[in-house]
């Protein structure tokens, strides 16, 4: 599914022509604290070619987030990942800040879980929040996620909810 929108959202597959949107993303500290840090230009490139295989290999990944206007919010998908030694297909989103606090997380979340339940076979979806990030873990309770443990995840503190079929 390389589009698909939400009440608010348009979501469009990752593409190489995102990597300047992608970049402001990234520089912003704010936006950044929970994602490990501020990335580099050249950092969000590897970022992007990384999440581009991922397409290539699975079929799905992360899609840009664009208001109705065509505006740049974020980047949001489905994505395998290690945790622990275990691949687990993990639910992430980021958004720019001035999309902060609109419910616009926990809009794409849902879809995102949709997408899962649909389209997807793997009987658990993870989301992984840095510690500390309060709002990440409530728009994931509210999308029928449960806190599961702590985890060590690149190198940051980390919690681990799932979501079982």
């Amino acid at each position: 599914m390389d589009t698909f929108t939400t009440p608010r959202l348009k979501a469009a597959r990752l593409r190489r022509e995102d990597l300047a949107d992608l970049v402001e993303l990234h520089l912003d500290s704010e936006v950044s604290r929970f994602l490990g840090g501020v990335r580099t230009r050249a950092a969000t490139a590897e970022y992007l070619e990384t999440n581009l295989s991922h397409w290539r290999d699975h079929g799905f990944g992360l899609w840009t987030l664009r208001a109705n206007d065509g505006t740049f919010l974020g980047r949001a998908g489905l994505r395998h990942v290690d945790v622990e030694g275990a691949s687990e297909l993990e639910v992430a989103y980021t958004f720019v800040r001035s999309a902060w606090g609109q419910g616009l997380a926990t809009e794409i979340t849902h879809a995102l879980v949709g997408i899962w339940e649909t389209s997807c076979s793997e009987p658990n979806l993870v989301g992984i929040v840095m510690k500390g990030n309060h709002p990440s873990e409530r728009v994931l309770l509210k999308a029928g996620f449960r806190y599961e443990r702590d985890t060590l995840f690149h190198g940051e503190d980390c919690g681990v909810f799932r979501r079982v079929r």
